[in-house]
């Protein structure tokens, strides 16, 4: 019973639409009507601004790691799972939330979430790593498909060197899951036609 009431808070953590209810309850804007209609921190920052997007992008990236954090609690201290599965439940919540009908963002923030939660140095790298390629590219899109290649590059040295399966896995079906979620910016960038950003 444990094991299922936790996976369902992961769920539900990652299922929370930061993007929605900071428009709606602080701007009263549905940013799904507006920009490309995303519920993420990157359609945040285009319609609302820095502000709110920073604080949206952070709170996808918190209900990451909190997923991952939820073995601490008491009631479930005792219950056997890896956080890195509930890390990867609270992904699949934060694309297909429940309280925004099952549409929600393309898995960058909450993922990196779930890295800060379990592995520090890896989560800098893709932090670092994101913000050199925004600089050169302008293109928050692009820079999220090569932080997933990063982040993949490095899992998989060290499962080499430490054998860590679960860490390789869940690295690799997060860049499977940005690589999908942006399939249309995929589209745009080879047209040449991918919004850049302007304030970096």
């Amino acid at each position: 019973m444990e094991l299922i009431l936790i996976l369902l808070a992961a769920y539900l953590l990652g299922s929370i639409p930061s993007g929605l209810w900071v428009g709606k309850l602080f701007y009263k804007i549905d940013i799904r009507d507006h920009g490309s209609g995303n519920l993420g921190g990157t359609n945040t920052f285009r319609i609302l601004g820095k502000k709110a997007g920073l604080f949206v992008t952070t709170l996808d990236i918190l209900k990451g790691s909190a997923a991952t954090l939820l073995p601490l609690l008491h009631y479930f201290s005792e219950t056997a799972v890896n956080p890195l599965i509930l890390g990867m439940v609270a992904v699949v919540g934060h694309m297909f939330p429940i309280f925004a009908r099952f549409k929600g963002g393309k898995a960058v923030a909450t993922s990196g979430g779930v890295v800060l939660g379990v592995n520090l140095p890896l989560f800098i790298l893709v932090l670092v790593s994101f913000f050199i390629a925004l600089k050169l590219t302008k293109m928050v899109s692009l820079s999220s498909m090569i932080v997933a290649v990063v982040g993949f590059i490095y899992s998989l040295i060290y499962y080499f060197q430490t054998g860590d399966f679960y860490l390789l896995i869940a690295i690799g079906l997060f860049a499977s899951f940005i690589f999908y979620r942006h399939r249309s910016n995929i589209g745009r960038i080879k047209a040449g036609t991918e919004p850049k950003v302007k304030w970096l």
